[in-house]
């Protein structure tokens, strides 16, 4: 399955929130089959809908762990561990460059599963990490926002001499 071009930075709808999903309808579950496909040919280990131009709170997490892909609405941390998991993480909205980013090692997160039910499930170690990613991108941010402002600017450099 084909999918549309990633979303280049510095891409306004990068920095603008997502909007809520009403429903999970068969037209959220076609958008979610192309977002698995454009994951996988990344490859990456969980991509949010903004990444390719879709301006919905959806997104979806595959950290080939044996759960497979998860699919989710509207997601929301509700919990997170004190413990923090540090982990280099990169985006094909910003090619090229990645950076170390420390996040909580483990979330509980309310979302809308494929079947439309209201779910909250607990997420670790790299599932915990790329779905903090994903909803990072959904609220219109990027991981590089999560570092200082001269690590960010050191990156953004690095990636625009890359471009």
């Amino acid at each position: 399955m084909s999918h549309r071009p990633f979303l280049m930075w510095p891409d306004k709808r990068l920095t603008t929130p997502a909007e809520d999903v009403a429903e999970v309808t068969d037209a959220t579950r076609l958008i979610w089959d192309e977002m698995i496909a454009a994951m996988r040919a990344m490859p990456g280990v969980g991509l949010a809908a903004p990444q390719l131009g879709i301006m919905q709170r959806l997104a979806v997490v595959d950290a080939d762990d044996g759960f497979g892909v998860t699919r989710l609405a509207n997601p929301r941390i509700l919990h997170a561990s004190v413990e923090l998991r540090e982990h280099e993480e990169a985006s094909p909205n910003l090619p090229g460059v990645s950076a170390k980013v420390k996040r909580p090692r483990a979330v509980t997160v309310a979302y809308i599963d494929e079947t439309g039910t209201a779910r909250e499930q607990d997420f670790v170690l790299l599932r915990a990490t790329s779905v903090q990613h994903q909803i990072d991108h959904l609220d219109g941010r990027m991981y590089f926002h999560r570092l200082s402002k001269l690590k960010r600017d050191m990156l953004l450099k690095r990636a625009k001499r890359l471009a």
